[in-house]
């Protein structure tokens, strides 16, 4: 017999599947229209969809709430994904983003600016850069009396490579950040090629285990079971240890011709192969959960 909690978690799980499913969705439409990152979009598109739909806590009328989490894209260049669960969150409309992607004075474009669009906390790009800055955000908190919000960050695997993410690493745990949560989407694979060729860094895992963070290991980060789990299992906002969660995933994940193709990290597909494509993740998406 399935408990009422069990039934609950079932429930978030097909809900936040279905967020996912329909995010990928908008990336296709938006990469027949112009050239996205379109690879490590799909690949983390599972665990932004559970931390934008369900677990930040946020307020899309007032997107500078003192009480809100914060949010950093360090792996900046998944700005579209960022930007269809914002939209599905109400920060703004979905046909605001293909609208405007891209386009002089657009809000969305390949990498997110606070300067055009007040949903984003902190402008990223510049890889590497993501986890400092979440830093200095979860000290400021941490100063200002806030022991509630986290502050969530994003990272990418090849962005592992620059020395400016372990030295704010080794400084969150000294200064015991415990409202720091790093979200790492290692799908092995970055622009030049996979990560293991370009600089292996061995296990991230243990990586971070050695700076003294908190590890938590996803199997399958495109897995919304395994991610939710992971996710409800964090210590509190107030704890002294930063944790991060290292999600294995696959780069392109959901359309085939893509997945594990570095030719895919940024690119533009064509109106057939688009349509192709929906039409497989709808029906592997009916096959698992059944019916819409």
């Amino acid at each position: 017999m399935t408990s009422e909690a069990e039934g609950t978690s079932q429930d978030l799980v097909r809900e936040l599947a279905q967020d996912a499913l329909e995010v990928r969705k908008d990336l296709l439409r938006l990469c027949a229209q112009t050239q996205i990152h379109i690879g490590g979009d799909l690949s983390v598109t599972d665990v932004m969809c559970a931390i934008w739909q369900h677990f930040i806590v946020y307020d899309p009328d007032n997107p500078r709430w003192d009480g809100r989490d914060r949010f950093v894209l360090s792996k900046g260049h998944a700005s579209a994904v960022t930007s269809f669960n914002q939209a599905r969150r109400g920060c703004f409309d979905i046909e605001d983003i293909y609208r405007e992607y891209a386009h002089d004075n657009g809000r969305f474009g390949m990498h997110s600016c606070n300067l055009v669009n007040p949903y984003v906390d902190v402008s990223t790009g510049s890889l590497g850069h993501g986890l400092p800055v979440a830093c200095g955000l979860a000290q400021g908190l941490r100063l200002k009396g806030n022991a509630t919000s986290r502050v969530w960050v994003v990272m990418g695997d090849g962005e592992l490579d620059e020395g400016s993410i372990w030295e704010a690493a080794a400084c969150a745990a000294k200064y015991g950040l415990g409202s720091l949560v790093g979200i790492v989407d290692n799908n092995h694979l970055q622009l030049d090629g996979p990560t293991s060729e370009v600089l292996d860094l061995g296990s991230t895992a243990e990586r971070f285990a050695v700076c003294g963070w908190n590890v938590v290991e996803v199997e399958d980060g495109n897995d919304m079971a395994q991610i939710v789990s992971a996710l409800e299992g964090l210590p509190s906002a107030n704890s002294k240890v930063p944790t991060v969660v290292v999600c294995e995933t696959t780069k392109g994940r959901g359309v085939p011709f893509m997945e594990g193709d570095k030719l895919w990290h940024c690119a533009q597909i064509d109106t057939k192969s688009c349509e192709v494509a929906i039409a497989n993740l709808e029906h592997e998406f009916e096959k698992k959960w059944g019916e819409r």
